[in-house]
């Protein structure tokens, strides 16, 4: 019996070595957008440096997978909004009732801006530029749109349920959520000093996220007349 090992064993196939490349390719492409979301969150667009960012990821792999500094900004917002949109996706909307179903996206989001405060910074950070890198992302808006989609599906349920007023406009509610999330992240530093409030503990953070889901499921509540 031979002890050589079967050929067709021995060589990938086509199809496994692309894969292997492609995964390779991502994995090098996160580890870059990882460096440089933690660069561009300490120092905005203006203070980064390729120089830092590749202190970990080299110069040549930067520019090979993005071309410079303002495509790697553009690459990092993308990924940081598309992230935050597909964890939104993934929270169960469907059992329970409306009240039920809001409450979760509405904590989910508490909890996911919490826990990563990276997003919220590069959002501060964007707005001081008004949104002129953000345009430039193709398809963005389509992508975020998935959020309204769901907080429209919620609102005609609860309606439907008779749980929820009519008449409200899930952008609304999602400006609303997004707020009471963000703040949390935003003004932990300067509130935590002027008041001794602690903002970032598993326990601040699920009684901040209960208190939103109460103010909101109050506010879409049938009880309210306007």
């Amino acid at each position: 019996m031979s002890d050589d090992p079967n050929p067709a064993d021995a060589v990938p196939s086509p199809a496994k070595t692309r894969r292997t490349r492609a995964e390779a390719r991502e994995a090098a492409i996160d580890a870059i957008l990882d460096v440089a979301t933690e660069e561009f969150v300490e120092k905005g667009l203006a203070g980064a440096r390729i120089d830092e960012i590749a202190g970990k990821a080299t110069k040549r792999k930067i520019y090979y997978y993005f071309g410079g500094k303002d495509e790697l900004y553009r690459a990092v917002l993308e990924r940081a909004y598309r992230r935050v949109r597909s964890s939104e996706a993934e929270v169960d909307i469907d059992s329970g009732t409306a009240v039920d179903a809001l409450r979760r996206l509405i904590e989910h989001d508490v909890r996911y801006h919490s826990q990563h405060p990276e997003l919220v910074r590069l959002v501060m950070n964007e707005n001081i530029h008004r949104a002129e890198h953000l345009r430039q992302i193709d398809g963005l808006p389509t992508n975020n749109r998935r959020v309204i989609d769901l907080l429209g599906r919620i609102l005609n349920r609860g309606v439907a349920e008779g749980s929820f007023r009519s008449g409200i406009d899930p952008i609304d509610l999602h400006m609303n959520m997004t707020a009471l999330a963000f703040y949390n992240v935003s003004n932990q530093f300067t509130f935590a000093h002027n008041f001794g409030v602690d903002m970032t503990s598993h326990a601040a953070i699920a009684k901040r996220a209960a208190q939103v889901g109460d103010i909101l499921l109050a506010w879409v509540g049938k009880q309210r007349s306007d």
